[in-house]
């Protein structure tokens, strides 16, 4: 959807994705929006989810991948007594059941959905199989054996309960299906679940309060398409290095910054570690590398452009 003059854009916007939109249709809208050369959402949210997507654009999204693994929080609203194929208000009713339990019942089923379990992803999700997502052989009536994997639920609270609907708040790790967490919940409860209202509230180290509502760049997008000047859109913009804040960092010297760019590796006092923030002899970000027995590589660089774009232009905070 970009123009053939489309810009060079830098930086993380933090959406709040409305509901009945795919994530990538809202992403192509708000890319227009940029007239952005490149950009890509971290984690996609279902067309009936809503909350915060996190959308890179340009060198950003080459660390877009330390915001698919970390952890999220979402509010959650269960409907039990009613089980669906894809565990949601989207699927077809799989059967229907009294509801029985008590609060009590209700408070005690939680904790076995909490800490480090096993979970068997749904059908209807995008994992691939053969190279096509779940979801395409589960339309087809197809079911595909799929093994159970670790995740982590960190809180899983009941906030309030009105007869057959719940509301809860969830922290889990990556690869969490919500909605397969929720359809686990009402078999334990004996009258089956699923998920009727689904809204994500924090990624890593962002949280709701300061995502963007598409209304407020439509607002901004009228003059800057008509000026040219993308100055105010441009200012919602998060640094590049915004979303791995709590990575340790490494200080560089020139000369160890020039061998990595040049595709080389390096000795540094450090202690081994996969992910590394960098930083050049100015204390500008630069990319993220791993430490294995005192050598440094280099995993993700900025380009030269973007290594000298100061932060404080990027983010416009």
């Amino acid at each position: 959807m970009a123009r053939k003059n489309a810009r060079e854009v830098n930086g993380i916007l933090l959406l709040d994705k409305p509901l009945e939109v795919s994530s990538n249709g809202i992403l192509q809208r708000v890319r227009w929006l940029y007239q952005a050369k490149k950009a890509g959402h971290t984690g996609a949210l279902d067309p009936m989810a809503s909350g915060l997507l996190p959308i890179c654009f340009g060198e950003a999204t080459k660390f877009s991948q330390f915001l698919l693994d970390t952890d999220k929080t979402y509010l959650v609203t269960a409907c039990f007594g009613v089980r669906t194929t894809t565990s949601d208000t989207e699927g077809e009713i799989i059967s229907q059941r009294p509801v029985s339990f008590t609060d009590s019942q209700l408070e005690q089923a939680l904790p076995l959905l909490r800490g480090d379990i096993l979970q068997v992803p749904t059908m209807f999700s995008a994992l691939k199989y053969q190279g096509q997502p779940l979801y395409k052989y589960a339309r087809q009536g197809i079911t595909i054996e799929r093994e159970a994997r670790p995740i982590s639920i960190f809180r899983f609270e009941l906030l309030q309960r009105t007869g057959d609907n719940a509301d809860f708040i969830i922290h889990c790790s990556k690869g969490t299906y919500i909605r397969t967490l929720i359809d686990d919940l009402g078999e334990l409860l004996g009258c089956g679940a699923h998920v009727s209202k689904l809204h994500r509230t924090q990624v890593g180290p962002f949280t709701a309060g300061q995502m963007v509502p598409p209304s407020q760049l439509d607002a901004l997008a009228g003059p800057c398409h008509t000026t040219a000047d993308f100055s105010a859109l441009d200012s919602l913009l998060l640094p590049l290095d915004a979303g791995i804040v709590a990575m340790a960092s490494l200080l560089l010297t020139a000369e160890q910054q020039l061998c990595l760019q040049h595709g080389k590796s390096c000795k540094v006092a450090a202690a081994d570690t996969d992910a590394i923030k960098l930083l050049g002899p100015d204390a500008v970000f630069i990319g993220v590398g791993q430490v294995e027995q005192a050598v440094l590589s280099s995993r993700r660089l900025l380009n030269t452009s973007a290594m000298h774009q100061p932060t404080a232009e990027i983010s416009g905070l």
